[in-house]
C-alpha cells in the first residue's frame, strides 16, 4: 500500500478517463467533507466491476463502493486503497406494468419521478432523499411512515468470492436504517420495486407536499449527510437534543442545526474531526440529560 505500485497496475486496466488519483472525497460528498482517495474508479459494466473488486481482493487492497455520497462523512485523513463508483450503465429506469426496474446507479429522486410520470404510487416518500437507488436499498432509506423494504421485490447484486447473484425481499433481511447486505459486501446492481397504480396528478401533490414539508424543517441550505441520528424508540433525536440545550450547538465550522436538532451540518470548511466531535458531545449530553445513547445513522468511512 505504501509504494502504491498497485495503483499504477489497476490503473493500466481501467479505460482512460474512469479514473481519477488522489481526489478530495469532500468534491463528492453532500457533506463537502473529506480528505483524498487514493483512487476513485469508475466502472462502466458488471463485468468491470468484478474484475476490479477481484483484482483488490487478490492483491489485499482496500476497496469501498460509493454512490453520492449522502449519507457519509469521510474523515480527513480521506480513503486508503480503492473508491468504486458505478458508471452510466447503471443509471436507467424501466416500467413493465406496476414494476418498476432501475439501476443501482440511478439518483433516487429520478427513479420516483419516474414512477410518478407512470402513474406508480409507492415512492412519493423517496422523492426529496438525496442518494442513490442502490444506497437506499443498502440502507434502508425512509421517510414519513415508508421504507425502501416496503416497494423492493428484489435486486441483482454481486458479491466477492461469490458472483451475481439474485436476492428477494426477505432475503436482503431489511431493518430499520439497515439491510442484512452491510454485512454481506453485497454490492446492488440493479432493482425491481412493486408500485401501485395510482393518478399521477395526486402522486405528484403528494410529492410536492413531502418536499415542501423537507424545506420547511430540514436545513436543506447547508451541506450535510442528512439526519445525523437513527430515531431512538418511542422518540425523535432532534427533541432530545434540543432538550438536552444543543440545538444551535457549534464546534468550529460543524453545527447542530438551529433549524432542525437532527442535523449537523456544514457552516463552511468544517473538518470531519469537528463533525465526529460534535458528534461525540451531543451523544454524551443527550445521554446525560435523557439516559439514551443516540446512535448515528451517518456512516463515518476513511482515516488510516
Amino acid at each position: 500500500m505504501e509504494s502504491k505500485k498497485w495503483r499504477d497496475e489497476l490503473i493500466a486496466t481501467v479505460k482512460p478517463g474512469n479514473f481519477r488519483i488522489d481526489e478530495p472525497m469532500s468534491r463528492l460528498t453532500s457533506f463537502r467533507i473529506g480528505g483524498p482517495a487514493d483512487l476513485v474508479v469508475e466502472v462502466e459494466t458488471p463485468e468491470e466491476l468484478a474484475l476490479t473488486v477481484e483484482y483488490c481482493k487478490k492483491s489485499d487492497i482496500p476497496w469501498f463502493l460509493f454512490g453520492r455520497g449522502s449519507n457519509l462523512l469521510v474523515r480527513d485523513e480521506g480513503i486508503r486503497g480503492v473508491v468504486l463508483r458505478l458508471g452510466k450503465d447503471f443509471q436507467y429506469t424501466k416500467v413493465e406494468g406496476r414494476k418498476l426496474i432501475a439501476g443501482a446507479a440511478s439518483a433516487l429522486a429520478v427513479v420516483a419521478e419516474a414512477a410518478a410520470r407512470n402513474g406508480l404510487s409507492g415512492l412519493e416518500f423517496a422523492s426529496g432523499i438525496p442518494g442513490s437507488l442502490g444506497g437506499a436499498v443498502f440502507m434502508n432509506a425512509g421517510a414519513y411512515g415508508s421504507e425502501m423494504r416496503d416497494v423492493v421485490v428484489e435486486v441483482d447484486l454481486y458479491r466477492p468470492a461469490k458472483g451475481f447473484e439474485t436476492l428477494t425481499n426477505e432475503e436482503i433481511k431489511f431493518a430499520y436504517r439497515s439491510s442484512g447486505l452491510q454485512q454481506e459486501e453485497g454490492i446492488v446492481l440493479n432493482v425491481v420495486l412493486n408500485l401501485t397504480p395510482g393518478d399521477e396528478e395526486q402522486i405528484r401533490e403528494q410529492m410536492s407536499n413531502f418536499n415542501l414539508k423537507r424545506k420547511e424543517k430540514q436545513p436543506l441550505e447547508f451541506p450535510s449527510a442528512g439526519s445525523t441520528f437513527k430515531r431512538p424508540e418511542g422518540n425523535f433525536a432532534g427533541r432530545l437534543i434540543e432538550e438536552a440545550g444543543l440545538k444551535g450547538k457549534r464546534l468550529g465550522n460543524a453545527q447542530v442545526s438551529p433549524k432542525h436538532a437532527g442535523f449537523i451540518i456544514n457552516l463552511g470548511g468544517a473538518t470531519a474531526r469537528e463533525v465526529l466531535d460534535l458528534i461525540d458531545l451531543v451523544r454524551r449530553e443527550v445521554h446525560k440529560k435523557s439516559g439514551i445513547w443516540l446512535e448515528p445513522e451517518i456512516k463515518v468511512v476513511g482515516g488510516e
